[in-house]
């Protein structure tokens, strides 16, 4: 029952991002507008509850499958891309970059503040 409950709240911030966009014309997704309202609402809380930790880890295991669609839509839809291939291999390897780089100062910051809170414990 908590798995539901989760993934109950777990559409309701994709539904409320969704709002979002379409009230305030924002030209972001949906899903990313409520990802953010959830970010800054379990920062708000200090904590992540017990059903949005175990649906949130059962949607981590199957993540392959949720990018799958996306990779089929490329894959038949790869004549269009047919002139723009320098463009789109520069942005895959510009933003895989810009990933790694994001999440290594992440770290670095989140361990760094962890040392620290444990000094002073």
């Amino acid at each position: 029952m908590s798995m539901l409950r989760g993934f109950l709240i777990l559409v309701l911030f994709f539904l409320f991002g969704e709002a979002l966009r379409l009230v305030f014309l924002i030209p972001v997704s949906g899903g990313v507008l409520g990802m953010i309202l959830m970010t800054l609402t379990l920062m708000l809380r200090g904590r992540v509850s017990d059903a949005l930790a175990s649906s949130s880890q059962a949607l981590i295991s199957i993540l392959v499958l949720l990018i799958m669609p996306g990779v089929v839509g490329v894959f038949f839809m790869a004549s269009q891309f047919s002139g723009q291939w320098l463009a789109v291999s520069a942005a895959l390897l510009l933003g895989t970059f810009l990933s790694v780089l994001t999440t290594l100062l992440l770290m670095k910051s989140v361990l760094r503040l962890s040392a620290r809170s444990q000094a002073n414990d």
